[in-house]
């Protein structure tokens, strides 16, 4: 068995045990204090101010603001990648002349299965409701790619020293100071409304019941995948149905035990070494580890 074929085994094997695990997974409470966006795309006009917005934040590839008032963008769907945390998409409107558009983005969920396969606990979920990623933790495993069920997660290989998985941070520095997300502070019609979560889940249920004919009856989000912190109201099926589809239970890798705790302990010279932390690699500081390689020796 060559080095491919064993790569192609594990993974097989991985990916039972992650299906065989999801079954029995059941739906969690978002933390009480979280944060949330909720996205009405009957609102949004596909000016696509929010997707400079983000990469002026995140300090992704600056371009003018006049380069994203082109809508050549829209004739092929787009997904998140390391340039870009989130896109705008565009669908023609069902039975009526007209688009609808519709931003996507990490939906920094409940009970993440990013977080559940990460190794090294290098993606948590956050008291506010993001979904943070410590890079100094990551180890490059890329779990966390094959684990989400919204497939967000991008690798940024520009650093070969130090690539890094990519995906939106909820601008966690912003809501930590008590500022809004900068997509939701640049839109200029408020399609993206920034709140509690439970208060946005009251707003976008009343939003439906006083507009039945506007509205789709669903709340994307409320329970998909165990409830997200981004939740979205439409006024066309097919624009939810762009979004996974999903089910009440959370469908997902549930891994809450530490898995180095499955591994046999590692012995050296005899002496057993200490499991792994969550920043560790077989006992080795994983952040030392990466300041090692990038400075091209020990510290």
């Amino acid at each position: 068995m060559d080095r491919r074929d064993f790569l192609k085994t594990v993974g097989a094997v991985g990916v039972g045990i992650a299906a065989a695990d999801a079954s029995a997974s059941t739906a969690v409470h978002a933390p009480p204090d979280a944060f949330g966006v909720l996205v009405d795309t009957t609102a949004c006009i596909g000016c696509r101010k929010c997707e400079w917005a983000c990469n002026q934040v995140n300090e992704l590839p600056v371009q003018p603001l006049e380069e994203f008032e082109n809508k050549d963008v829209f004739a092929a769907m787009r997904r998140p990648d390391a340039g870009n945390f989130t896109v705008v998409n565009q669908w023609a409107r069902e039975g009526r002349e007209g688009n609808v558009w519709a931003k996507v983005q990490c939906l920094h969920c409940n009970d993440p299965a990013c977080a559940s396969a990460c190794l090294v606990s290098a993606l948590e979920k956050q008291p506010n409701g993001a979904v943070k990623y410590d890079p100094w933790r990551c180890m490059g495993c890329r779990y966390c790619m094959v684990a989400c069920p919204f497939q967000i997660p991008a690798y940024q290989y520009a650093d070969a020293l130090s690539p890094e998985v990519r995906k939106c941070t909820f601008c966690i520095e912003r809501i930590s100071a008590g500022e809004r997300p900068g997509c939701v502070e640049i839109c200029p019609v408020e399609c993206l409304i920034y709140g509690k979560r439970d208060e946005l889940l009251t707003l976008a249920h009343e939003r439906i019941g006083a507009y039945p004919g506007r509205y789709v009856d669903h709340v994307y989000g409320e329970h998909e995948v165990g409830g997200t912190s981004w939740l979205y109201i439409a006024g066309q099926p097919f624009i939810l149905a762009g979004l996974p589809r999903a089910g009440r239970a959370v469908a997902r890798p549930h891994h809450r035990e530490h898995p180095a705790r499955h591994l046999p302990p590692l012995h050296r010279a005899g002496r057993p070494v200490r499991d792994p932390g969550p920043g560790d690699v077989a006992g080795q500081p994983q952040g030392r580890g990466r300041r090692r390689r990038k400075g091209g020796g020990a510290p």
